[in-house]
């Protein structure tokens, strides 16, 4: 019984509770409404007010965001643009538009190995002469922009072919290049030239006959000192039937080209043929040159061993370069007390 009374007790505090609530609820929405109503139209000319006015805090984020946006869109067309002009490279080159690459480049323009504009194209005209069908693709991998100046890190690779006579048979021969290169340029009003070139890696094979099918490699630093020693080797995977001679020569990146005295070895059991050279002290780049020849043996009448003939059947020319390091004769040693009582 106390207990069902005690509930009942709640039941009623409860609703009593609940309809105050309820009733001053409602008046004090009454009340909020009736303010509201009363002042909207103050509050709606605030918010219009307030919408026109940014704090000097935020106006100075919003600027910022503003140049940030507007850099960015700079930097993104200085990007499209030089990639436009690798792209144009790369098309004039596979077309043989002399002029049109020609316009690519700045008139005082200059490689790393001293070759002035005139130079250079008249070794490019000089290739194309001599390879009429020789393609190039190049892959970007890298640009680096600072104001109106710009760095272009390349791959790039040369394919083409090549007829000759060797003996009475003419043969067919395959070009291959590679060449990892650095881009300078600069924009000149509207457009960006190229202005240097700077070689850093560069390979070339030219095979001809069974010399096309062989793994053949021509190992060189690409960087020495002037005057130091390095060391070269050339691997054949030369054919069992076969035998194989081969040389290694370095000659000095010079234009007209000078070619150096061959002798020419059999290659040893281990397929490696090795050199030491000392690079030339005139500050000038070189390329190490490799030349092999494989001769084969045939016998056409079995019945009359002394038919034997002998023949080559390939040939290939392999080419790496060596960037030599120039002297300064300015930088001169400190020489400390000890030393000089020494």
């Amino acid at each position: 019984m106390l207990a069902q009374i005690k509930k009942m007790n709640n039941s009623v505090f409860f609703t009593i509770n609940y309809f105050i609530y309820t009733i001053t609820q409602s008046v004090f929405l009454c009340i909020i409404n009736y303010i509201m109503k009363k002042n909207l139209l103050l509050l709606l000319t605030i918010t219009i007010l307030f919408s026109f006015i940014t704090p000097p805090s935020e106006a100075g984020i919003f600027d910022a965001t503003r140049a940030t946006i507007s850099q960015s869109r700079e930097i993104n067309t200085k990007f499209k643009a030089i990639r436009n002009l690798l792209a144009k490279q790369n098309l004039f080159c596979n077309k043989k538009d002399f002029e049109g690459l020609s316009s690519l480049y700045k008139e005082d323009f200059i490689n790393n190995d001293g070759f002035s504009k005139d130079v250079y194209f008249k070794l490019i005209k000089d290739t194309w002469k001599s390879y009429p069908d020789i393609t190039y693709t190049t892959e970007i991998k890298s640009i680096n922009i600072t104001n109106n100046y710009a760095t272009v890190e390349t791959y790039e690779q040369a394919i083409a072919t090549s007829k000759e006579t060797l003996g009475e048979i003419e043969i067919i021969g395959e070009l291959h290049g590679f060449a990892h290169s650095v881009y300078y340029l600069e924009k000149i009003g509207q457009n960006w030239k190229i202005t240097s070139e700077n070689v850093i890696e560069e390979k070339t094979i030219l095979s001809y006959g069974d010399a096309r099918y062989l793994q053949i490699n021509l190992n060189a630093p690409e960087l020495v000192g002037a005057g130091k020693e390095y060391t070269s080797n050339l691997t054949v995977e030369a054919p069992y039937d076969s035998v194989v001679v081969a040389s290694i020569g370095k000659e000095k990146i010079t234009y007209p080209q000078s070619r150096s005295d061959e002798v020419y070895r059999k290659l040893p059991e281990n397929n490696t043929l090795e050199r030491i050279f000392k690079a030339n002290s005139d500050n000038t780049n070189e390329y190490n040159i490799a030349s092999v020849g494989i001769t084969r043996a045939e016998i056409p009448d079995e019945s009359d061993p002394q038919s034997i003939k002998v023949y080559m059947s390939g040939i290939a020319f392999v080419m790496s370069r060596v960037n030599v390091i120039p002297v300064n004769k300015f930088v001169k040693p400190e020489v400390n007390d000890e030393q000089k009582d020494k």
